[in-house]
């Protein structure tokens, strides 16, 4: 299942892009505005698209490991790593203060425990770890049907703005919609006419149009109200499906599937890199020309982790930094399905900037 590859290189390029531009604007360099806008445009989706692939995978998990082995896979997978890099990126950060834009403090690594949206890119592994062990503990305890977690998915998610002062909750209630949105399609989801579906090149040209519609309507109304996002979140959500099976099917793009199987590394690290990146050239370099900083900056900010995962940390003496224990086997790269799904911006919050 390559295409699930392509979906996770392609989000994560998004997130990367998002937060370099972002990191270049906070330390005062002009950003043309097309490229600012293209970045609210990419918000749009980014997040739902995952809890949806998230969830069109829990049952089957379910049914392959347990309940227990599935909550502590999805710990080792998501918490834990948001418990050790969170610490290390905030610990760098104060460290490094007067080279970042960052402003950080002791008070910040109380933030871990219950305000992740306050530590940057972070927020996306608690949200999707309590996510998933809600809608299980739901799904196995209560015996809910699908029907049954989309109508708690849809309360939460029109509950979740009024819970902003603790995001440990509200993120994940404003996304439990799209995990339960992915467990209700995923028997149908596999079906050969589905499948037909998304692998069929006029799917992706119908599509398109209320693709182009959808962001356009997103990028000129701001803000956007609550049903309208999530309009334009499934409309979005349904064509990076299908242009994901289309580019399995071209067979073009490899880069995209490395990026999504190491999508998690990514996360976690990016950040950081993408800060090193600019503090050496601006300062050091004395470079400021945007286009160059944005390229370069993304450019080393996805590479970078994929070099030191591989170097120093899967089956090396750094693997604690992701995992409870060290790996034995490595399975294929091109092929294999990570437990991690990717991150992304939020949905009703300020289209500008939160994370």
């Amino acid at each position: 299942m390559q295409w699930v590859d392509y979906l996770r290189g392609i989000a994560i390029l998004l997130v990367v892009y998002r937060h370099v531009l972002l990191g270049l604007q906070h330390a005062g360099i002009f950003i043309q505005p097309w490229l600012v806008e293209a970045n609210i445009m990419f918000y749009s989706f980014r997040m739902p698209l995952f809890f949806i692939l998230s969830g069109i995978f829990i049952n089957g998990s379910l049914k392959k490991n347990g309940l227990r082995k599935v909550v502590f896979n999805k710990f080792e997978n998501l918490l834990y790593p948001y418990l050790v890099w969170s610490v290390i990126q905030i610990t760098l950060q104060i460290l490094t203060a007067r080279y970042n834009n960052s402003h950080r403090s002791l008070i910040d690594y109380t933030y871990i425990l219950y305000q992740p949206r306050a530590l940057d890119q972070f927020w996306y592994l608690p949200a999707l770890f309590n996510a998933t062990f809600v809608y299980l503990i739901i799904k196995t305890k209560l015996k809910a049907s699908p029907w049954s977690q989309l109508a708690l998915g849809i309360v939460l998610y029109f509950l979740s703005p009024y819970c902003r002062s603790i995001s440990l909750l509200s993120d994940f209630m404003e996304f439990y919609l799209f995990f339960a949105i992915g467990d209700a399609i995923s028997e149908t989801f596999f079906l050969a006419k589905a499948q037909s579906f998304f692998k069929n090149i006029r799917s992706l040209l119908l599509m398109l149009p209320f693709f182009i519609v959808a962001q356009l309507y997103y990028i000129s109304h701001d803000p956007i109200s609550t049903p309208a996002f999530l309009a334009i979140a499934l409309i979005s959500c349904l064509t990076m499906f299908i242009f994901a099976f289309q580019l399995q099917d071209w067979k073009i793009l490899s880069f995209l599937r490395v990026l999504g199987y190491h999508s998690l590394y990514i996360y976690v690290m990016h950040v950081i890199i993408a800060a090193v990146v600019r503090v050496f050239f601006i300062r050091v370099l004395g470079i400021t020309e945007p286009n160059i900083l944005l390229f370069t900056g993304i450019l080393l900010s996805v590479t970078i982790p994929v070099i030191i995962y591989n170097l120093f940390i899967y089956k090396k003496p750094l693997w604690f930094l992701f995992s409870l224990k060290k790996k034995e086997e490595r399975p294929a790269p091109a092929t294999t399905i990570p437990s991690a799904a990717i991150p992304g911006g939020s949905l009703q919050q300020d289209k500008k900037d939160r994370s």
